[in-house]
């Protein structure tokens, strides 16, 4: 009896351990985690800018580098649907060749303007994402950004340092943002975010010229 007993015990031992470490295995490879209904975070965007002209003529516009910071907030309607908004400190930086006729320029000269434009942004957008699986999700993003100017600067050609646009710069800034990229689940309480976005200006960013500014990101950040 007390054999059989043993036994017993030794089986349970074994199929407990044997298999708990299999259903962990089968949990670690192909996990689905509890959604959270308010998620929030950080990132850093590096970001490439330009102006858009339209049809006027005479304009040359050079893409230049810039870079976003700031927070992210998600907010679950279920596990799939969001909404996701934040706050972002924004640098655009973008290059202009033009030939203002007012203006005698320096012999050998590119008459080249460097615009460097900051706007505190607020995204507002609709996120649809897959299950997570393999501790990884895919999304979509669209919506519109809202910002307003912190700083705008330029350099004129033959200019050694930049200056205050002043009013040259138009306060407000409105956008169309379209995007998509990963969700990596690092643990069950943090995601590493990794994606592409494109934010299509279609307000008036500076007077001269009238152009609107638009930007193409690589958005990285991390929610907590």
């Amino acid at each position: 009896m007390q054999t059989k007993t043993i036994r017993f015990l030794l089986l349970a031992f074994l199929w407990i351990t044997v298999g708990g470490r299999k259903v962990v295995a089968q949990d670690y490879y192909s996990s689905t985690y509890q959604y959270k209904p308010v998620s929030l975070g950080i990132t850093f965007t590096p970001n490439m800018s330009w102006m858009r002209h339209g049809d006027a003529q005479g304009y040359q516009n050079t893409p230049k580098f810039g870079f976003a910071y700031g927070l992210l907030a998600d907010f679950a309607f279920t596990e799939n649907y969001y909404f996701a908004t934040g706050l972002l400190i924004n640098t655009l930086n973008s290059d202009v060749e033009f030939a203002d006729p007012g203006i005698d320029y320096l012999p050998g000269t590119d008459p080249t303007y460097s615009y460097r434009l900051q706007y505190a942004e607020i995204p507002l957008s609709i996120k649809l994402k897959s299950t997570m699986r393999y501790f990884r999700s895919y999304y979509g993003q669209f919506g519109f950004t809202g910002g307003v100017k912190l700083n705008a600067k330029e350099k004129k050609p033959g200019a050694d340092s930049r200056t205050s646009m002043g009013d040259d710069a138009d306060f407000f800034r409105l956008a169309l943002l379209i995007g998509g990229g990963v969700e990596w689940q690092l643990d069950h309480n943090m995601v590493m975010v990794t994606g592409l976005s494109f934010n299509n200006g279609f307000t008036r960013a500076i007077k001269p010229g009238e152009p609107r500014n638009s930007y193409v990101a690589f958005n990285f950040g991390f929610f907590f």
